[in-house]
């Protein structure tokens, strides 16, 4: 049995939130279900509309593709579609000029979870105890982290951790990373924008989410956790769970 919460938050410091968040536990065309959240950027309230209209594309493109094929090519194609409406938007004129957002989407058949990401809005799954980050930053401080030049814990403090590499709609393309994994019963997956793990590290967050009764506590313990350490950035979780013991 499939078990989901969400939970989106300003924050502390923002006058508006350009998170976005999208949670389906029944099937969109060919998926048996459908978790998004997207981490918009760009100024005033073009980021804002980056994120809000690239979880609408996807959703709108993976209902239309109702035909049998595989989660990674039907994710694929919605992110292209995604990509391409926010691109294509950000054309036409100045407010929308260089936006762009984060998203990483997931879906579960049966005990297998398929993820997909661009930007550095995360996937973690915690099974037997330990808390996995799925999904791998696009971001400058993460290519910095991979060839040696910074050591991992000082990648949430580095002053350009803010730099992401890889976004939707930010080029006329975009090439989304894909992950997938067997679950077992009882294990807690976590989508998150990085308002939260800019704020809370890995551990944390496990500790959180093993201390919790249930998703809704859950969510509202990293959110407040998140205010209460600064709560610099807009906060989103998106909390899945398979089996019995969570509810």
């Amino acid at each position: 049995m499939l078990r989901t919460f969400s939970q989106t938050n300003i924050g502390k410091k923002r006058n508006i939130n350009q998170d976005y968040i999208f949670t389906s536990e029944k099937s969109m065309g060919a998926l048996p279900n459908l978790f998004l959240v997207a981490d918009g950027m760009g100024g005033a309230k073009a980021g804002e509309y980056a994120s809000k209209a690239a979880c609408e594309e996807m959703i709108k493109s993976v209902i239309s593709n109702s035909t049998d094929k595989a989660a990674v090519d039907i994710l694929e194609c919605a992110y292209l579609a995604a990509n391409k409406l926010v691109f294509d938007k950000s054309h036409e004129s100045e407010e929308y000029e260089g936006m762009g957002t984060t998203m990483v989407a997931c879906t579960i058949e049966d005990d297998t979870l398929t993820v997909a990401n661009v930007g550095d809005s995360r996937a973690y799954v915690l099974s037997d105890h330990r808390l996995n980050q799925i999904t791998r930053d696009h971001s400058l401080v993460e290519e910095m982290v991979r060839m040696g030049g910074i050591q991992k814990e000082e990648a949430r403090n580095h002053p350009k951790k803010n730099i992401i590499t890889r976004a939707i709609g930010v080029d006329e393309t975009v090439k989304a990373d894909f992950y997938k994994l067997k679950l077992d019963e009882g294990d807690v997956v976590l989508m998150c924008t990085d308002g939260l793990t800019n704020m809370l590290d890995d551990n944390d967050i496990r500790v959180i989410i093993e201390s919790s009764r249930d998703l809704v506590e859950v969510a509202d313990r990293l959110v407040k956790a998140a205010n209460e350490k600064g709560g610099k950035d807009n906060i989103s979780v998106v909390l899945l769970s398979t089996g019995a013991g969570r509810s």
